[in-house]
């Protein structure tokens, strides 16, 4: 049975956020437009206890123009890097709850971890920033020992990252951890629809204009680099993948275990039952705990 928090956040958070289905494609794209107008884009830190004075980040500018956030516990001289990818359907800015995760990973695992803060869609699709992130992979896998990592869009991010730098060649990562990522843009999986009703979060009009947004045209929605679950999987390395089944997402994360092993991908997954999306990265919850210390034993594995 999920804990009584998590049940209290599947409820709560919906609520605060407002959250519902779209009317329709247009009207949600022009609410989202009006919505970046007056983003504030600056690391949102808000959730970690005396951030400043135990982390030190530097801004790097990438050549698309978007800024790279690279965060460190003081005193450290890491030897291992975190490529991390945040979620919000390619359509929000990073979260305070990523940055308490990524802030987390840093103090823990004594890592660097790279936090690119992408453009956004509708106003951009993968083709503004991908290259870019691919290139910023390859640098820090030649730079330290490297983890891709992502949550949610972010996820299918850092699996269509990790498949572009084994395909261009050069170093590689040594690990992936995909937490409730989303890998099939196409949602050819048929069981996706039925779970509309039981997931509290996503939505299934929205999963299906998040997609097209940052496709950017439909017939790239089946492109590696927007679906990376339903190309060539192997080379890979090994990976840790979470997911719960109250989540849109998870259809297509088992279709990735599926095609995982026939491609003979080391991918290990852990599917809860009754939990959201993105639970692993949810502050305070005992199912989090879990995931954490499975985390913490792959990545130092």
């Amino acid at each position: 049975m999920p804990s009584v928090r998590h049940q209290l956040l599947a409820r709560l958070i919906p609520r605060l956020r407002k959250s519902r289905e779209l009317d329709d494609e247009p009207t949600e794209r022009a609410r989202v437009e009006r919505w970046h107008e007056g983003l504030d884009r600056s690391l949102p830190t808000g959730s970690v206890r005396r951030f400043r004075q135990r982390f030190s980040v530097v801004t790097e500018r990438l050549p698309g123009g978007f800024p790279s956030y690279s965060i460190v516990r003081r005193g450290t001289l890491p030897s291992r890097t975190v490529l991390y990818l945040h979620g919000g359907g390619f359509m929000a800015p990073m979260s305070a709850w990523q940055v308490r995760y990524a802030a987390r990973l840093a103090d823990v695992m004594g890592a660097r971890v790279v936090m690119p803060d992408y453009p956004l869609a509708p106003e951009h699709s993968w083709r503004d920033s991908h290259d870019d992130l691919v290139a910023l992979a390859a640098r820090l896998a030649t730079e330290a020992d490297l983890v891709i990592a992502g949550d949610s869009s972010g996820g299918g991010l850092a699996l269509a990252i990790a498949e572009s730098v084994r395909d261009r060649g050069g170093p590689q990562p040594r690990r992936l951890l995909l937490i409730s990522p989303w890998v099939d843009l196409t949602t050819s999986t048929p069981e996706t629809a039925a779970l509309d009703p039981i997931d509290p979060w996503l939505y299934i009009g929205k999963v299906h204009a998040y997609a097209g947004w940052w496709a950017g045209a439909p017939d790239d929605l089946g492109r590696p680099e927007v679906s990376p679950g339903l190309t060539d999987l192997t080379g890979l390395p090994p990976a840790l993948m979470f997911c719960g089944t109250r989540d849109l997402l998870v259809p297509g994360c088992r279709l990735l275990v599926r095609r995982a092993a026939e491609a003979g991908w080391d991918l290990t997954y852990v599917e809860e039952p009754d939990l959201i999306h993105v639970f692993p990265i949810l502050p305070g919850i005992p199912e989090a705990r879990r995931a954490w210390r499975r985390t913490v034993d792959f990545l130092r594995g």
